[in-house]
């Protein structure tokens, strides 16, 4: 690899932090980057249970999304936010940082609980629970309305662990080999046969708003899925089904690109209108980087013509649409959001996703530098006429204009890292977006996954300047491109509690599948949910009741449908109950039960179908 030390960010310049001691002006830059860095990994390390800062109450290896409880309360924690910032940790130990290892470990133990953990994605016998998006701080089921399925968490946590054991296996040998069997296997084994079974099932993306087929989940899941082949060989482990579906994930990841940018979700559902345009896709290019993967559109490598097509079309989207961007010249960089129609908390520009075209661009420098060689196509001209106005299709090698076409982008990339500390508090906390207005702090505050993308960020600016040690190769290289018809297919998989990781050893027993309808004639903005003597029906706690689906709502047929994971065998107490505009429940008038069946076989029983009825007092309009 050309190493490519620039004056503006030298990974051997000496940043001293005593007082009074002179940096550098060439250095500055990288003196506010390293000093932002430790406070962002100490950001995450506050989010983390039980010692952190502030993670009161957090069970041992939860992290939660951020401590702000309320406008909005984001106390939980999320399998999908916490396998990213994971990942970073994971990236980071095997960088030197020793200190992170307890981590890592309580981290795995408290995903093998939460593995089993029946939820109203459903349980661990069927492998459906693994899809639940996410729970209390105290590793308990979160019943409230939310966007669920949502299927990339799996895929990712499986990531972040599989990298652990890639290491336990490089540099412990023996003892490494056995914790990475014994341990981290078990909980990897069914977030793949999770991916395997259910890739091909719409769920929420990744903004926990569309349900559909999202493109960052489909690529994640199939990273998952080459890489967990590759582990479960290593292990003595069948990888025929994750080999399979691998194939099929990647032959369908090609279905999201319209010739212009890869549309962010697809099959969505009916009445779903946005042009696609999202930062899903940016941090795709990011979840997909192989540092030895060659520029490969296929799999959407952050150096390829279709990733560097995508990424014009990202950023020129929020070029006038925030106040904070205008004026700024069309080769510049500019403060991004997750999408250009996006409201929440008034569609604001994030610290992540802007973080994340930066990151992009240094992964896409770092393959370069590795192949020594870089081509401009027509596909990507576009962009690089924003960064080299002068730049014409061709390839370039060291030599011509290779390295000046590398640091336009480096130059180019480092503009929206200077956004982002532009609107940073001089105390570092990073929260979830900064206002398209003037940039002040909105939404949730130290936000963990703010914190952990200035982390990768850094990482990997610093290894595409530099000879910082650059992340391991998932495999990305050996895959070939798809040929043919997809197939739709699906590999059904066996799921155990992950004792030996820490599951709870009276876990993981069979369920029935049990759908409740009911037919309850409501009103526009009034709600019916399920209640019961469960934990999984709330333990008759209004708040914790099971809220219900009404897509099948007519005036002919009323219909509340409920569908719920109970434990075999067990008869059940429950009644339904209806939410008002107000905020007040109204109840059934009397408790109902039912007998739920023993399953026939350890992988499941018979499914049940429960009718009924409304009985009791109805609710009244405004």
């Amino acid at each position: 690899m050309i190493l490519r030390l620039l004056a503006l960010a030298l990974s051997t310049v000496f940043i001293y932090e005593a007082v009074g001691e002179p940096i550098h002006p060439r250095d500055s830059f990288s003196a506010k980057i390293e000093k932002q860095n430790k406070i962002a990994l100490q950001g995450v390390l506050n989010n983390f249970g039980p010692k952190g800062s502030q993670a009161p109450g957090a069970s041992a290896g939860i992290i939660i999304a951020s401590p702000s409880t309320v406008d909005p309360n984001y106390y939980y924690t999320w399998t999908r936010d916490a396998a990213l910032t994971m990942r970073m940790i994971v990236d980071e130990f095997t960088h030197g940082k020793n200190e992170l290892r307890s981590y890592i470990q309580d981290y795995l133990k408290a995903q093998a609980i939460l593995q089993t953990v029946s939820n109203p994605s459903g349980a661990l016998s069927s492998g459906r629970g693994l899809g639940e998006p996410k729970f209390y701080s105290n590793i308990t089921r979160f019943n409230g309305d939310w966007g669920r399925p949502q299927r990339d968490g799996p895929a990712l946590r499986a990531t972040a662990l599989i990298t652990y054991a890639n290491w336990l296996l490089d540099t412990r040998k023996s003892s490494g080999a056995r914790e990475a069997a014994e341990k981290v296997w078990p909980v990897v084994q069914n977030d793949l046969n999770y991916v395997a079974q259910y890739w091909n099932s719409t769920g929420f993306d990744l903004w926990e708003e569309v349900s559909g087929s999202s493109f960052f989940t489909v690529a994640a899941q199939h990273r998952a899925l080459v890489e967990g082949s590759a582990l479960a060989k290593q292990l003595g482990q069948s990888s025929t089904a994750y080999d399979s579906q691998a194939t099929n994930l990647l032959c369908f990841l090609q279905a999201f690109w319209n010739g212009k940018y890869a549309v962010a979700n697809i099959n969505t559902q009916s009445g779903f209108s946005r042009a696609g345009i999202d930062s899903n896709t940016v941090l795709t290019s990011i979840a997909s980087f192989d540092p030895e993967a060659p520029c490969d559109d296929v799999t959407f490598q952050p150096c390829s013509s279709k990733a560097l097509l995508n990424l014009k079309a990202y950023v020129d989207a929020f070029r006038t649409i925030y106040t904070i961007n205008k004026n700024t010249p069309n080769a510049s960089a500019v403060a991004t959001g997750r999408y250009p129609e996006d409201v929440y908390y008034g569609g604001n520009p994030w610290y992540l996703t802007t973080l994340a075209v930066a990151e992009q661009l240094y992964d896409a420098v770092q393959q370069w530098s590795s192949l020594n060689s870089l081509t401009i196509s027509d596909t990507d001209l576009p962009f690089w006429q924003t960064v080299y106005p002068s730049a014409e299709p061709g390839t370039y090698e060291p030599g011509s204009d290779f390295s000046k076409l590398l640091d336009a982008v480096l130059d180019y990339a480092d503009g929206f890292v200077k956004i982002a500390l532009k609107y940073t508090p001089s105390s570092g906390a990073l929260a979830e977006q900064f206002s398209r207005e003037n940039g002040t702090a909105v939404s949730a505050r130290d936000l963990t996954w703010s914190y952990a993308s200035f982390v990768t960020m850094r990482a990997a600016r610093l290894s595409a300047t530099s000879n910082y040690p650059q992340i391991g190769s998932w495999g990305a290289s050996s895959v070939s491109a798809p040929s043919g018809t997809c197939s739709a297919s699906s590999s059904p998989g066996v799921y155990k509690p992950a004792i030996a990781a820490g599951a709870p050893p009276d876990a993981g027993g069979c369920t029935i599948l049990m759908t409740f309808n009911v037919n309850a004639s409501t009103y526009f903005g009034e709600n019916v949910y399920l209640s019961g003597n469960t934990t999984d029906l709330g333990a008759w706690r209004p708040a914790d009741a099971l809220p219900g689906r009404a897509d099948q709502y007519t005036e002919q047929r009323p219909l509340w449908t409920f569908e719920v994971e109970l434990p075999q065998g067990k008869a059940v107490q429950y009644r339904y109950v209806r939410k008002e505009e107000d905020g007040e429940y109204v109840f059934e008038s009397r408790n109902r039960t039912v007998e739920v069946p023993f399953c026939t076989s350890t992988e499941g029983g018979n499914d049940k179908v429960v009718e009924d009825s409304w009985v009791g007092p109805v609710g009244t309009q405004g």
